[in-house]
């Protein structure tokens, strides 16, 4: 059945492609995939560059991982198998918008290695840049923005990344923000002159 169903899909292409699409905004198009744990300063990093790129006239998206799951993904659970689909659908969605010639923001734990990576397999080698939000687990939990360490202390959260499902640190990240030692602004600094220096989206 499943390969009847593939043979009768066909790709249809497009008479405007991704280049064209770049052109019209006049940058380039890559997908910033921010990983850490929850509390790390994924999502503040992410809304503060989003808000540095717009300044600088670039059109910019953030896909974020709670907003997610109050709309397509919020049929999905925190179990294993359905982080995995929330990463898969994320960076399914991630690729539409670099296609469509916008930088895009993804702002989640993803805390398992072959999910990331399965992410990045999707894009082009120069559109996927992986970005390690560095924090530790206790300077988390004393920021814990969103009242959820709390909970999981007090046995209201289970399969709570950190403490009962793990979180993998990425080996090899195109960048690292340690938000233990740097403030959100230098982080958004650094985050900044990488795309200048390796996508040259100032001078577009």
């Amino acid at each position: 059945m499943e390969n009847n169903r593939e043979r009768n899909i066909i790709s249809q292409p497009s008479s405007i492609s991704k280049a064209d699409r770049q052109i019209l905004h006049r940058h380039k198009s890559v997908m910033l995939w921010f990983t850490g744990l929850s509390g790390s300063g994924k999502s503040t990093i992410a809304n503060k560059l989003q808000n540095e790129l717009y300044k600088r006239g670039i059109s910019v998206y953030i896909l974020d991982g709670d907003n997610l799951r109050q709309g397509i993904n919020k049929n999905l659970s925190f179990s294993v198998e359905d982080r995995k689909e929330n990463i898969r659908v994320t960076a399914e969605i991630g690729k539409l918008f670099v296609d469509a010639g916008i930088v895009v923001i993804a702002a989640l734990i993803s805390p398992f290695k072959e999910d990331r990576q399965n992410a990045r397999a999707i894009f082009d080698p120069d559109e996927f840049v992986e970005v390690y939000v560095k924090c530790t687990l206790e300077e988390c939990e004393n920021r814990d923005p969103k009242g959820l360490y709390k909970k999981v202390r007090n046995g209201e959260i289970q399969k709570f990344t950190g403490f009962d499902q793990p979180y993998e640190q990425p080996s090899n990240p195109e960048l690292t923000i340690d938000t233990s030692k740097l403030s959100v602004d230098q982080s958004v600094e650094k985050l900044l002159t990488y795309l200048f220096n390796s996508y040259g989206l100032k001078q577009l």
